[in-house]
């Protein structure tokens, strides 16, 4: 089990990016931040709707092949690179940063990602949550502005909601349920405590708010 800051006074828990388990295989790497694979931690299965943020690498022509899920939600979003998506509902193509994809494994759903070039790497977060969607499997994406601010990112069907935000003016992010900060990019202060790439901020409680502030990106969930 990983060495954790642990939770200050208001309950908050900053987990950093090398507190995070590894997976290595051919041509991959995977940081998780929830117990996933070989990594069992009864204490850290998932937080709210949560079950796994895992922040994979990829050298290129390497990947994944085909393989199953069901009843979780899967988002995607890639840092660096291009990855080549397909899956059995009939969606593929390349997906490049700026897209947040989508797909409600529901009742059941093959899908395989690689790294689309053969000379660069390939960077990206997939995010998996506890789906509320039990029919067919279903695609979707989101193209999310580049710019600073907030954007909402793709819609689940979970008890979840995902912003996108690079906080180079200051952001106040009201705390309305539990709510986790993971930073995709650069680094970002919040409340004080600068959080770099692959760290997370975990806020179990209701109330207050969260200012963020960087020249970051980091990835907002509000969880029910």
């Amino acid at each position: 089990m990983p060495d954790l800051s642990g939770p200050d006074v208001s309950g908050r828990e900053l987990r950093r990016a090398d507190q995070r388990y590894l997976t290595v295989g051919a041509g991959t790497s995977t940081r998780h931040s929830f117990s996933y694979g070989a990594h069992y931690d009864p204490d850290n299965v998932g937080f709210g709707a949560l079950v796994a943020i895992n922040t994979e690498s990829v050298a290129p022509g390497a990947g994944y092949d085909e393989h199953r899920h069901s009843d979780v939600e899967i988002v995607t979003w890639v840092l660096a690179g291009a990855l080549e998506h397909r899956d059995s509902t009939g969606a593929g193509g390349v997906i490049r940063p700026g897209t947040a994809q989508r797909l409600s494994a529901g009742e059941g759903a093959k899908h395989a990602e690689r790294n689309a070039s053969t000379t660069e790497p390939l960077v990206f977060v997939q995010t998996m949550l506890r789906s509320r969607h039990e029919a067919a499997p279903e695609y979707a994406s989101l193209e999310v502005p580049d710019g600073p601010g907030r954007h909402e990112g793709v819609t689940v069907h979970a008890d979840a909601r995902l912003e996108v935000v690079r906080p180079v003016a200051p952001v106040d992010i009201e705390i309305v349920s539990r709510l986790l900060v993971h930073v995709t990019r650069g680094s970002v202060s919040v409340d004080g405590d600068v959080l770099a790439e692959g760290d997370e901020l975990r806020c179990p409680d209701p109330g207050g708010r969260l200012r963020l502030v960087g020249d970051g990106e980091a990835l907002i969930w509000h969880l029910s």
